[in-house]
């Protein structure tokens, strides 16, 4: 190949790469990333001019970004801020990448302990999220079809109603404004009331045990992971590829072994229940 032909090839390759490129989007991220600690807040004619859009397009790419919650009226003026879904992208991105490296050899060690494929398993709003996977080495599990990055509904889900433990009736309200809920089998709250009675419960005892109350033939036992805050911020959970949990996994303390993993990761995210010294001396991590 030839100086010239070889030059030629890398133009068409940067041509290639570009044809690929959206426009809109590139330059609904080129206004995100202007925001600063020195400019939290900017407008539209000043956003115009840096990046060389017209003004109107910009505006559309505010209000599109506006809606989604990514970028927010500053004092009720032309000006914009970033918005809460920044924060929130962010924050659960960096959330999951601690929980991941931290509570993966947890989740193992629970898995080799009972056999059973472990998640850790976090909410993004109205959904649950798995971040981390121990997967069984049982044959039977080859059919359970969940793996990290599986998002399932909140409030249909057993690993959900653990993880709004701490939301209250009107917390719940406004992230459920409709009258009824979907419902995906028999055990799925139908109102927000009785979503509340569910995770009001789960509160009060500490864990879940569910009988294929969202998938048929799956069961799980589930306990929530806090933060040093003291606010739930995941669970760990066990999968059972059967519609009921044995009793002889249950005689076997599988509930105690669920719940010590979670206080492993909780205290491991710097949370200090009030017995601190009999969790860690019973944990071994004193």
């Amino acid at each position: 190949m030839t100086p010239d032909t070889a030059g030629a090839s890398g133009v068409e390759d940067d041509k290639a790469e570009t044809t690929y490129m959206v426009p809109g989007l590139e330059r609904g991220l080129k206004i995100l990333t202007e925001f600063s600690p020195r400019e939290p807040v900017l407008g539209a004619p000043e956003l115009a001019k840096r990046l060389r859009i017209p003004r109107t397009t910009v505006f559309r790419l505010l209000q599109t970004l506006e809606a989604l919650g990514f970028l927010e009226r500053a004092d009720k003026d032309r000006n914009y801020r970033l918005g809460v879904a920044v924060l929130r992208l962010g924050f659960e991105y960096l959330s999951s990448l601690e929980l991941t490296d931290l509570g993966l050899p947890i989740i193992e060690a629970l898995r080799d302990e009972t056999g059973l494929t472990s998640h850790i398993v976090i909410r993004d709003g109205r959904d649950v999220v798995f971040v981390a996977k121990a997967q069984s080495h049982a044959p039977i599990f080859s059919s359970v079809k969940v793996n990290v990055g599986t998002r399932l509904p909140a409030h249909a889900t057993t690993h959900g109603h653990v993880l709004m433990g701490d939301l209250s009736l009107a917390e719940l309200r406004a992230l459920y404004p409709e009258a009824t809920l979907e419902r995906y089998t028999k055990s799925t709250p139908e109102t927000v009331d009785e979503l509340y009675e569910r995770v009001h419960e789960y509160a009060e005892r500490g864990y879940a045990v569910s009988n294929s109350s969202f998938e048929r033939g799956i069961s799980v036992v589930t306990a929530p992971v806090r933060n040093d805050t003291g606010g739930i911020v995941a669970v760990i959970t066990t999968t059972i590829p059967r519609p009921e949990i044995d009793t002889s996994l249950l005689d076997a303390g599988l509930v105690d072994k669920v719940l010590c993993a979670a206080d492993k990761l909780s205290l491991r995210l710097n949370y200090r229940p009030a017995k601190e010294a009999k969790y860690m001396k019973a944990l071994g991590l004193r």
